[in-house]
């Protein structure tokens, strides 16, 4: 039986596939850089041992996983070639791992993660299933029936995988440090498309997703009349969203979800549509209501008088859903956004939409740039996209207390590098004061 190794074990889909075969039985581990991850805290209760880098963590009998993050210059792929070690980037060893199973591959610009959260959440009440979740969430059954899994368009690394089934969110421009275009964007996805082997859920309401052309069936869903799934009827509680579901005009069934906003509704209708088409009965499907939420997506607590959330928005399009879920979920409370922007290229491209989309929040605080390995910081900062929001602040971490003054105010911590060091600090104050 072959030993695992992970290299760079700690970063999302990485923590996750670990954590998926070691609960199908295998033997695993890993490493990684020793700062501390919001991912590894799973992988300490499961007890699979995380070493620092270094050469002697290979062995020649090992399977070897790197993620994507490290090259091929790293010390640890560097010695598993050397060995002859049996190697796979993260997505090779996926599409091998999943053709197991039947697969449901989860896809889009936005809100994938909180899909896939959320069809593993209604699967696996019903069946034995395995799921990864791109917040570091990773499920394994040796008896699975579903394989649920994020597919990341990211390097088109989504085209390693040819899946039973897909959802497609939506598509849009992002990751302009590899895609040159929405064109290029719309392209990656039409050869995702090409790969699915049965059938594509996909939203109906975008625009982009009508340009795909497929060999396999497609349902839509979405707000329009066009769609095959339709939400109807929408109503808002203090306890969530209820709405109405017809399928091709006719009623089927009302369902809750514990979220809202536009965006959350139609992640539960991918969800329906997708269960609809596999036979299970809207009784399953409801249990929509009792999700939890998945990590680092609209994450919520309480300090004092203030709601804290902690989000992974670090699109405009995302920093305006979330927002907006914010506003109708605390109506009449003053909305605080603070704000650290995820590599440079994307700042530079998307600088006045991030402006538009963050003056949407009553307040507006930004960090400094999270910067990315693969790219140069050029002469952007921080300073142009505060130039284009009005009465914007700077958020430093040592006078995190700034914050204080805001009372029975939402504040979100938005972004995908390590804003969560700027809300322990803030924390931290808050803490110290009382």
């Amino acid at each position: 039986m072959t030993t695992y190794h992970f290299i760079g074990i700690k970063g999302t889909g990485m923590s996750a596939l670990a954590q998926i075969l070691h609960d199908s039985g295998e033997k695993v581990q890993g490493s990684d850089v020793e700062k501390k991850f919001f991912t590894q805290e799973v992988l300490e209760e499961k007890n699979i041992p995380v070493f620092p880098f270094s050469e002697s963590n290979i062995k020649q009998e090992y399977t070897v996983i790197a993620g994507n993050a490290f090259s091929d210059e790293h010390i640890e792929i560097q010695e598993a070639k050397k060995q002859g070690c049996t190697f796979y980037r993260y997505h090779e060893f996926l599409g091998e791992w999943l053709k197991q199973f039947t697969s449901i591959a989860v896809t889009g610009a936005h809100g994938k993660t909180s899909t896939t959260g959320l069809l593993a959440h209604v699967l696996d009440e019903s069946f034995p299933i395995s799921y990864l979740i791109g917040d570091g969430t990773g499920n394994g059954h040796v008896d699975s029936k579903y394989f649920v899994f994020e597919a990341c368009e990211y390097r088109r690394h989504f085209l390693s995988y040819e899946p039973d089934y897909a959802i497609i969110t939506n598509i849009d421009f992002d990751h302009p440090d590899y895609f040159t275009s929405l064109d290029d964007v719309v392209d990656a996805f039409q050869s995702m498309a090409d790969l699915v082997k049965k059938c594509i859920v996909a939203c109906g309401d975008d625009e982009e997703l009508q340009k795909i052309h497929t060999k396999v069936p497609v349902i839509y869903y979405g707000f329009a009349a066009t769609n095959d799934f339709q939400a109807q009827n929408v109503k808002e509680t203090e306890a969530g969203t209820q709405f109405d579901v017809f399928v091709r005009n006719t009623y089927y069934d009302t369902f809750t979800i514990p979220m809202f906003g536009n965006h959350n509704i139609l992640n539960a209708l991918a969800v329906i549509a997708i269960c609809h088409y596999e036979g299970i009965d809207a009784e399953y499907i409801k249990k929509l209501y009792s999700f939890k939420g998945v990590k680092r997506r609209f994450s919520e607590k309480r300090l004092g008088n203030q709601i804290i959330i902690d989000d992974y928005a670090h699109h405009p399009i995302e920093i305006t859903a979330t927002i907006d879920s914010a506003r109708r979920k605390y109506p009449g409370k003053q909305i605080v956004a603070i704000f650290q922007p995820h590599t440079f290229t994307r700042t530079k491209t998307f600088l006045q939409e991030f402006a538009d989309s963050l003056s949407e929040a009553d307040v507006v605080y930004l960090c400094d740039i999270f910067g990315s390995a693969r790219e140069e910081s050029g002469k952007l900062t921080i300073n142009d996209l505060q130039e284009r929001i009005p009465d914007c602040s700077l958020f430093e971490l040592d006078h995190a207390e700034v914050l204080q003054e805001y009372q029975d105010s939402v504040l979100i911590f938005m972004g995908a590098g390590d804003i969560q060091k700027f809300q322990k600090a803030y924390e931290d104050t808050m803490n110290t004061s009382v």
